[in-house]
């Protein structure tokens, strides 16, 4: 899966600056918009027309999400149907929940968001992005599990001896990652790193957000049958405001780590709902890929996409309770 500590921030170019860095890829011409940055999943956009800023009443930047999928870094060849409007979809359904401030201004078409990308689009505040990848975890699991292993620590915070792949925290632990570039590795950092690089009362603000939001959607999963074993928020400044808002997509499988309750099994890697047969695909001697080399992975086969849709998909309904259409 795209788990915290792989994923890669999506949205944190300034919505006034000029084309920089980013993904190079084909993007649309959006009437009233320009493009300005791409991610591996999402492009950014901003208001080319003025009359968008006054009617929405602030500066602010729409984000697409696409329908590309990345894994081991490289954003594949293949694209997964849906997957877009699913992460969309998803992460406005989370923002309604959380009851916490979030950037998202509209996703209607009727409130300015442009019909070509209705459903996978959402037009939001201006952030100033902190260069923070804010992970929570609950269980101990991926690069976590490894540091654990090494160290019996995870990012300098001691746990207790004796757990596995899979064992539930007593209680959930802020896990931060300094943001990579893309097509680079984020790096796992300690709660000291953080608070040089932001300062003591912004560290603090950001460590209690991201507990807070999730033994929230912890507790919301849980109900409808499903493990939130981790997850990463990114978190700005509101422009207008200067708020602590939350930003970027939120408990996505993009952005978490979700597993089934009813097959959940300590001591071993647990099934998830997210790209994991992409994953399972490409470390297969039938793809033929070699994940240490520079090479670029292969097309994705029509079955691992089909199957890789369906996951997202049954995320979603679980999750919201609602048919995805």
């Amino acid at each position: 899966m795209s788990t915290p500590e792989s994923s890669v921030p999506e949205a944190t170019a300034p919505a006034s600056a000029e084309p920089k860095g980013g993904l190079d890829t084909a993007t649309l011409d959006l009437p009233g918009w320009k493009h300005i940055y791409s991610g591996k999943v999402r492009d950014l956009y901003v208001p080319a027309d003025q009359s968008i800023t006054e009617r929405i009443g602030q500066e602010c930047v729409l984000v697409v999400a696409s329908d590309r999928i990345s894994a081991y870094d490289h954003v594949l060849a293949s694209e997964i149907p849906d997957k877009g409007r699913v992460l969309t979809q998803l992460s406005l359904w989370w923002f309604e929940q959380l009851g916490v401030e979030h950037h998202v201004l509209a996703s209607t078409v009727e409130a300015g968001v442009p019909a070509a990308v209705e459903g996978r689009a959402m037009i939001c505040k201006k952030l100033d992005m902190f260069p923070i990848e804010c992970i929570a975890r609950g269980y101990l699991t991926g690069s976590g599990l490894l540091e654990y292993r090494q160290s019996g620590t995870v990012c300098g915070l001691p746990l207790p001896d004796g757990l596995v792949d899979g064992s539930r925290l007593d209680a959930a632990i802020f896990t931060p990652s300094a943001k990579a570039e893309v097509g680079e590795h984020d790096e796992n950092i300690t709660y000291d790193a953080v608070v040089e690089t932001v300062g003591e009362d912004i560290a603090s603000r950001l460590r209690e957000l991201t507990l807070e939001i999730y033994t929230k959607a912890e507790e919301i999963a849980r109900a409808r049958g499903i493990i939130l074993a981790d997850t990463k928020v990114e978190f700005g400044v509101d422009a207008a405001t200067g708020v602590i808002t939350l930003g970027d997509e939120v408990l996505t499988p993009d952005s978490s780590r979700f597993w089934d309750a009813a097959t959940y099994e300590p001591g071993k890697a647990q099934p998830s709902y997210d790209k994991q047969y992409v994953r399972d695909w490409l470390t297969s001697a039938e793809s033929g890929w070699d994940k240490s080399s520079d090479v670029t992975p292969p097309p994705l086969p029509a079955d691992v996409v089909a199957r890789t849709r369906s996951r997202y998909v049954e995320a979603y309904e679980k999750l919201t309770g609602r048919t995805f259409a």
